[in-house]
């Protein structure tokens, strides 16, 4: 997290905003504008945190926040500690305590060891921008709940930022999904941080998700999810990274095509390059359909870069895809409430009919890729190399990037999908039928 003072804007500040309303200081709105309103919350925090109450959101000021950021709390038992009274002061509950601690005997507290204690609110916000650090929060958090979820990185993007794995459950038929290939589609990432969470609790308390026991689906499928593979250009386009080398260059690419708004308009990662035509699908092609349409040197949009996989990002999910071998893999963008399913002639076993049953769910449209978008994609990837079910789906519809308001109408649209992908396998013909 950056130093935040008085005049800061940006995503940081609202994810400052949001901390201080979790721990019961009001700083008004979470606009993502420090003003007088959110330096009095932060005072009244560092007073009652015996911090140096100076209103600066500091290195010793967001440690104090880490629990309100992140969704937990590390406590260190003491004489005469419950799990009960634990729960009482930290507006908790037993259930998730013990969740969160497996293997705990609630009569055989060790004094002096530590427990997590989730708060009661959800980890994951779906009202503010999104930005690498509250990427972050929300997969710490998520595994500190529901250490059933295996937290990994796949890598690091351009900026060293961690691209971070959720995986979860323990069947044989493996799923992935990914989100946020693109910087300015980055409402995808909260759409599958909150699937995450959702299925995580509905798992750890016995309960459904779409209709369905999780208890069942995570007994027989293992889903692997990628909330954002494109951390830096996030940042950017949220308006997170404002300034230094990185931002100068990208500043430099984006001046050479003034018909594309920066950064808003802004799709490929920090250095310009197209993450989803870097997969070995028809590069070739896609290099020859892109270069004439004059994207043929780094850009905010469709440059395929030097060759195929040479970035970062995209090599770290090409090389965690093939170590997880999926089953079906869904990716998501936005925008078009439209589900492309198949690459050139491959139709992988039950496609076709997954995407019809993916369609019912949702009242998105099933059509096939247009020409010009269809090669070096992922899907096409994973579908030429393992001809297996793999789709695009192009969330919500409007201007990218797609603004906030849109959020529960695109994730209510796509639990469906989400919770069906958990199902239907290229060799499960009944379930797709």
């Amino acid at each position: 997290m950056k130093v935040l003072r008085y005049g800061s804007r940006g995503p940081q500040v609202q994810l400052l905003q949001l901390a201080l309303r979790r721990a019961g200081y009001d700083p008004g709105s979470t606009d993502g504008i420090f003003g007088a309103r959110t330096q009095k919350a932060l005072l009244s925090f560092q007073s009652s945190h015996r911090l140096n109450a100076d209103g600066v959101a500091g290195v010793r000021t967001h440690t104090a926040l880490y629990p309100w950021y992140a969704g937990y709390a590390v406590h260190t038992l003491r004489r005469g500690d419950t799990l009960y009274k634990l729960a009482s002061a930290y507006g908790s509950s037993v259930r998730a305590i013990e969740t969160a601690n497996p293997g705990i005997d609630p009569m055989a507290l060790r004094i002096g060891s530590a427990l997590i204690v989730p708060f009661s609110f959800p980890v994951v916000p779906t009202d503010i921008d999104y930005c690498s650090s509250l990427i972050s929060f929300c997969c710490r958090g998520l595994a500190a709940r529901y250490p059933f979820i295996n937290l990994g990185e796949m890598g690091k993007s351009v900026m060293g930022r961690p691209l971070y794995t959720l995986t979860l459950g323990c069947g044989d038929n493996r799923v992935l999904y990914n989100a946020s290939h693109h910087a300015n589609e980055w409402i995808t990432t909260p759409v599958l941080l909150r699937y995450c969470e959702e299925l995580s609790y509905a798992y750890a308390f016995g309960g459904e998700i779409y209709g369905t026991p999780a208890s069942g689906l995570l007994s027989l499928t293992r889903l692997s999810l990628v909330p954002a593979v494109n951390p830096d250009g996030i940042d950017l386009v949220t308006g997170d990274l404002t300034s230094g080398t990185y931002y100068d260059r990208a500043a430099a690419i984006g001046a050479d095509y003034p018909q594309i708004p920066f950064p808003s308009g802004w799709k490929a990662n920090i250095l310009g390059t197209d993450l989803n035509l870097q997969y070995p699908a028809g590069w070739s092609q896609a290099q020859e359909i892109k270069f004439a349409q004059g994207y043929i040197s780094p850009a905010p949009r469709d440059y395929v870069g030097t060759s195929p996989l040479s970035a970062t990002e995209s090599r770290s999910v090409y090389d965690f895809t093939l170590s997880f071998s999926p089953a079906l893999t869904l990716s998501y963008h936005t925008q078009g409430s439209t589900i492309y399913w198949k690459f050139l002639d491959y139709e992988p076993k039950n496609s076709r009919e997954i995407a019809k049953l993916f369609a019912r769910a949702s009242g998105y449209a099933v059509e096939d890729t247009p020409y010009s978008s269809g090669f070096a994609g992922y899907k096409d990837w994973f579908i030429q190399n393992y001809n297996r079910p793999g789709y695009t789906i192009e969330a919500g519809l409007g201007s990218n990037p797609l603004p906030l308001s849109q959020f529960e109408q695109i994730y209510s649209a796509n639990l469906g999908i989400l919770t069906l992908g958990l199902t239907v396998t290229a060799g499960n013909a009944q379930a797709a039928n």
